[in-house]
C-alpha cells in the first residue's frame, strides 16, 4: 500500500534557530517514516517580504537544507527541494489566483498581524496578500494528502481546502483532493526575551550557534521579574528559563529546579548556566554535522538536485492535468455557445 503524501516548507529568511527544531523539524523527522514526505525551501515565499534584500535568499536556502539534514531529515526517505527550482509552483499559483476571491485573502486571520510585524519591509504588496494562494499551489501541486500544522494554522489550511472546492466546482472535475490537517505537537519554547521566538525579533539560539556566544545569549534571558535578589523566592511558573528547563533538562531534574527556585536555594545565574550546559550538549552534534555538509557543497547540491528532479516529475504531471481541465473545458464551453 502506497504511503500518503505530506508536504511542508520553511522560508529561507535567515539562519534557523532551536525554535524551528522544536516547532517543525522534530515533527518532520518523525513523519518521514510514515509518509511520502516532501520538504521544500520556500524561497519564493521568502521573496514576498525580502525582495529588497533578495541576494541573501540563495545562501540561506542551502544553509537551511544543511540544518534540516543535520537535525535528522534523510534524503533517502524525504524529497528535499527548493521551490523556485520547480517553476510549476508559479504556474499553478497564477491559475489558482484566478478562482480565489479577493475577500478570502483579506480575511486571512494572520494577514493584518503580519503586515504590522513586517511593516518596515514593505509587504503591502500583491505578492504578500497572495501568499496563501501560493501556499495552496505548493500543497496541491503534489496532491498532498496531509499537511503538518499546529492548531493555530488550521485556518490557513482551510483556505486551501476552499480553493480546492471552488476549482473543482468551476471546472467540473475533481483534480485536487482536499488536504487534511495532520496536527503536530508544537513546542512552547519562547524566545530569549519571553516573546515568540522569531528571526525578526533576533531572540533565538541558532542551530549553528558556537558555545561562547550561546552562553552569552543565555545569560541575557529574561527571568522572574519579581525576583530582585538571590535570596528572594522565585516563581518558576512565570520564568522563561524554567520553561526551557522543561524541554532540555531530564525529567527528574525539573521538579528539583522548581523547588530550589521557590526556596531560593538556586540563583538565576546558576539556573541559566545549567541550561547553557544542556543547550551546548544538544547543539554540538547538529553544528558539527551542519559544518560537515556545508564543507561538501557538491554533495549538498546533489541532494537538492535529486529532490528537484523528483518534485518536477510529479509537478509536471499535475500541471498537464490542470491545463487539460482548464483550457479544454474552456474550449468546450466556447464551442457550446456557437
Amino acid at each position: 500500500m502506497a504511503k500518503k503524501r505530506i508536504l511542508s516548507g520553511m522560508r529561507p529568511t535567515g539562519q534557523l534557530h532551536i525554535g524551528h527544531y522544536f516547532g517543525a523539524l522534530v515533527n518532520w523527522v518523525a513523519l518521514q517514516d510514515e509518509f511520502d514526505a516532501f520538504y521544500m525551501v520556500a524561497d519564493w515565499h521568502a521573496l514576498t517580504s525580502e525582495y529588497k534584500d533578495s541576494g541573501k535568499i540563495a545562501g540561506f536556502s542551502r544553509e537551511n537544507v544543511a540544518d534540516w539534514i543535520a537535525c535528522g531529515l534523510d534524503p533517502n526517505k524525504s524529497t528535499i527541494f527548493i521551490q523556485s527550482h520547480v517553476p510549476e509552483h508559479a504556474e499553478l499559483h497564477l491559475i489558482l489566483s484566478c478562482v480565489t476571491p479577493l475577500g478570502w485573502l483579506e480575511r486571512v486571520p494572520t494577514y493584518k498581524d503580519a503586515l504590522k510585524e513586517l511593516e518596515a519591509k514593505g509587504v503591502d504588496n500583491y505578492a504578500f496578500l497572495g501568499y496563501p494562494v501560493l501556499q495552496a499551489a505548493d500543497i496541491l501541486l503534489y496532491k498532498g494528502d496531509c499537511v503538518p500544522v499546529g492548531q493555530d494554522q488550521l485556518a490557513h489550511l482551510e483556505l486551501t481546502r476552499e480553493i480546492v472546492r471552488r476549482f473543482n466546482g468551476i471546472f467540473g472535475k475533481t483534480v485536487f483532493p482536499e488536504p487534511q490537517p495532520r496536527l503536530t505537537k508544537v513546542s512552547l519554547l519562547t524566545g530569549l526575551d519571553g516573546r515568540k521566538m522569531s528571526k525578526s525579533y533576533d531572540n533565538g539560539i541558532l542551530l549553528s550557534e558556537e558555545e561562547a556566544p550561546l552562553r552569552k545569549k543565555v545569560l541575557s534571558m529574561f527571568t522572574d521579574p519579581a525576583r530582585k535578589r538571590r535570596t528572594d523566592p522565585g516563581h518558576p511558573d512565570i520564568c522563561n528559563v524554567f520553561t526551557w528547563h522543561k524541554i532540555f533538562s531530564a525529567a527528574p531534574r525539573v521538579p528539583e529546579i522548581e523547588t530550589a527556585c521557590k526556596g531560593a536555594t538556586i540563583g538565576c545565574i546558576d539556573c541559566k548556566g545549567e541550561i547553557a550546559d544542556r543547550l551546548a550538549a544538544f547543539l554540538k552534534p547538529i553544528r558539527e554535522k551542519r559544518r560537515e555538509l556545508l564543507a561538501k557543497p557538491k554533495e549538498l547540491d546533489q541532494i537538492i538536485g535529486d529532490g528537484t528532479v523528483k518534485a518536477r516529475r510529479i509537478a509536471a504531471e499535475t500541471m498537464r492535468e490542470v491545463r487539460d481541465v482548464v483550457f479544454k473545458t474552456g474550449q468546450a464551453a466556447a464551442a457550446s455557445k456557437k
